[in-house]
């Protein structure tokens, strides 16, 4: 079992399989980061008493960038829907049920629209909670320096986290930019390649075949 705070990583078969398939797919800067999603989130959790099951919240955390991997990136889907895919794939590989495994991929499918998850189950809800909080540092004050700290030690964040992980991001993406339609990732592409246009919103309603 790991534990620096009040949370420990979950001390089952099923989580350490999958500390070992993260460790292995995705780099150094994903898999920690990832693993420190899961405290922030189980931490999250506990602050306001929701009551979740932390296998279910760990998968979800530590799967939910494994789209941005060439391993699990796909030529034409969202990288969230791609490390969902995979979180499905290795949960049902594990007799999960099928209601469990439902919620780790709306979880992750999710963690980059804002505003929704936070109604909905805690484990879809929490899961954005910790990536907002480590990469967007929203919340960031609502965790003590000890556990800020506590977390940091035990998963690097590096010297330069912040333009690693835009370029990590950009690097998983780039090839199918047209995914990022309605979703924060636009913004990733628009700011490594300034001639990038986005799908504009308005003007697929305008050009589509339907008559004024």
């Amino acid at each position: 079992m790991t534990t620096f705070t009040d949370i420990a990583v979950p001390d089952s078969r099923l989580a350490r399989e999958i500390t070992e398939l993260v460790r292995d797919t995705e780099s150094p800067l994903l898999f920690h980061h990832s693993s420190r999603v899961y405290h922030f989130a189980a931490l999250g959790g506990k602050q306001r008493d929701l009551r979740f099951d932390p296998e279910l919240l760990y998968a979800g955390a530590m799967f939910h960038d494994m789209g941005l991997t060439h391993a699990h990136s796909s030529a034409d889907e969202r990288f969230e829907v791609d490390g969902a895919n995979a979180a499905r794939q290795f949960l049902r590989g594990h007799g999960i049920a099928e209601a469990d495994i439902n919620i780790v991929w709306t979880a992750i499918a999710l963690h980059t629209t804002p505003g929704i998850p936070q109604h909905m189950h805690p484990i879809i809800a929490l899961v954005t909670t910790g990536v907002e909080m480590d990469v967007l540092g929203i919340g960031y004050d609502h965790f003590s320096s000890e556990d800020r700290d506590a977390i940091i030690r035990a998963h690097p964040r590096g010297d330069r986290f912040k333009e690693a992980i835009i370029q990590t991001f950009y690097d998983g993406i780039k090839h199918k930019p047209d995914t990022t339609f309605g979703n924060v990732k636009a913004d990733v592409i628009s700011d490594k390649e300034k001639a990038f246009a986005p799908t504009n919103f308005c003007h697929i309603i305008r050009c589509s075949s339907w008559p004024n």
